[in-house]
């Protein structure tokens, strides 16, 4: 009964996004409010399936999380981007390096590239009555083309700074490009996220069998509405840095659950390769990094800005330093240098001083996670110091959160869950009084079930494994 009840639950789920991708525009006025109501239809879908799989027995466990999240994948390719136009520029970026030019090297709104700009990121502009030039489409701006100042009519968000994306998902972009035409739409990107996506829940699901650990808690990931929507509706190339930390992490952790054993070498040139893979991806992963180099931190510090470092060589080589991109300007467009992005503190604290303290309190958190964390079980540490970073920076895009869910799975410590969920509801109330609240509501939510997790936690030396393992072993 409970396999059928969280089949039917699942087939509720996957209709809803199928549904609400294919019909709701997020750009149309009115969009964002319907969208939402749909978005907290599929989370209660979400978590009432969940609830009830902690029933299911078997190998039924494993069949239903990973169909589940194959489906709900499929489900999130129903329509194009709804929420953000990021993927447009991720095709630019790949078209533009199929065609042998440096992401680096122009803007979009340039006039160089002006022979590979493609009518589905670029559209002709219409003649309006007053007789100028106008762009139409709810996600199209109007812009001018540098330096002829002519109308520019495109898809892509901040056409006249350069890229902001490292090496790595570069690379992704142009990968992903090469095998299909240039006028082939978002599709390709958001297969992409959803190969990613499912790739994320094979490995935590492999991963967690050998540890030892339920994968029923894989399916926070696999049957999330929120990974659904930003990692392959959305297509955030952010999917790929979280599969490539994961990966690192399980490299970093021994098989079995509460071993003390050192990590090699070997292994911590590996782990660094994998964080630093995840960084030129994507920066944000940084945060889940340092309970990785608790055992190896020289090497693991070493290999990781090794790594690094390397994915820039051919891009420089070619572009030169402005591979930087935008990189600076984008902090200080968001508000990180005036102090006014940081929710919890801005109200407090005048701009300059938001956020110094914001950066004093980012890099204790992570100097904390790398200091108590088990190396047996870092995602516990991983889970409470990226939560406290993403609650103290409050990006104002929900999908930097991504990087959190894995490790919500891992760790089993759901009180996290309200970090996405909230820096979701702020893209409805995206500024004043109300995103901070919510911010707010999160951060008391989480802190709060944080400290009565740390109250209660068993004294006992041999208490240090994450659960024993009669709990934790799949039940035949």
């Amino acid at each position: 009964m409970p396999v059928l009840a969280v089949s039917v639950l699942l087939a509720a789920l996957v209709t809803v996004t199928a549904v609400s991708t294919a019909t709701v525009d997020g750009f149309a006025p009115g969009g964002g409010a319907t969208l939402g109501v749909t978005t907290g239809v599929a989370w209660a879908l979400a978590v009432a399936a969940f609830l009830l799989l902690l029933l299911v027995r078997g190998r039924a466990v494993l069949i239903l999380v990973l169909a589940g999240s194959a489906a709900l994948g499929v489900a999130a390719l129903a329509g194009p981007p709804n929420l953000s136009t990021d993927s447009a520029r991720y095709a630019w970026d790949g078209i533009v390096q199929n065609h042998g030019v440096s992401p680096y090297a122009h803007v979009p709104a340039s006039d160089a590239l002006d022979q590979y700009r493609v009518p589905w990121l670029f559209p002709a502009p219409a003649d309006g009555a007053d007789g100028a030039e106008h762009c139409t489409g709810s996600r199209i701006e109007q812009t001018t083309s540098i330096p002829s100042g002519g109308t520019l009519c495109t898809a892509l968000n901040r056409p006249h700074v350069p890229t902001i994306y490292p090496p790595v998902a570069e690379g992704f972009f142009a990968a992903v490009r090469s095998v299909v035409p240039d006028d082939a739409e978002y599709l390709p990107l958001q297969v992409a996220g959803l190969l990613l996506s499912s790739a994320t829940t094979v490995l935590l699901v492999l991963g967690m069998r050998r540890r030892g650990l339920d994968v029923r808690w894989a399916a926070v990931w696999g049957w999330s509405p929120f990974v659904a929507a930003e990692a392959v509706t959305n297509s955030h190339v952010d999917a790929l840095g979280v599969f490539l930390i994961v990966a690192a992490t399980f490299a970093a952790v021994p098989v079995s659950v509460g071993a003390r054993d050192g990590l090699s070498r070997r292994r911590a040139l590996l782990v660094g390769v994998g964080i630093g893979l995840a960084m030129a991806t994507k920066f944000v992963p940084v945060i889940a990094a340092p309970p990785l180099a608790r055992r190896r931190p020289v090497g693991v510090g070493a290999s990781a800005v090794l790594t690094f470092a390397l994915t820039y060589v051919p891009y420089v080589a070619i572009t030169g330093w402005s591979v930087l991109g935008y990189l600076p300007g984008y902090l200080s467009e968001e508000g990180y240098d005036s102090g006014s992005r940081f929710a919890l503190l801005s109200g407090v604290l005048p701009g300059a001083a938001a956020t110094v303290v914001a950066a004093a309190l980012i890099l204790a958190a992570l100097i904390a996670s790398w200091w108590f964390a088990d190396p047996a079980q870092p995602w516990v540490a991983q889970v409470v110091s990226i939560g406290a970073v993403l609650l103290i920076a409050s990006p104002a895009y929900p999908w930097y959160a991504l990087v959190l869910v894995p490790f919500i799975a891992l760790s089993r410590r759901w009180e996290w869950l309200v970090v996405p969920l909230a820096l979701s509801v702020r893209t409805l109330v995206p500024g004043g009084v109300g995103a901070t609240l919510v911010i707010l509501a999160a951060a008391v939510f989480a802190g709060g079930a944080t400290v009565v997790r740390w109250r209660r936690r068993p004294t006992r030396p041999a208490a240090a494994t994450l659960e024993p393992a009669s709990l934790t072993k799949e039940t035949p």
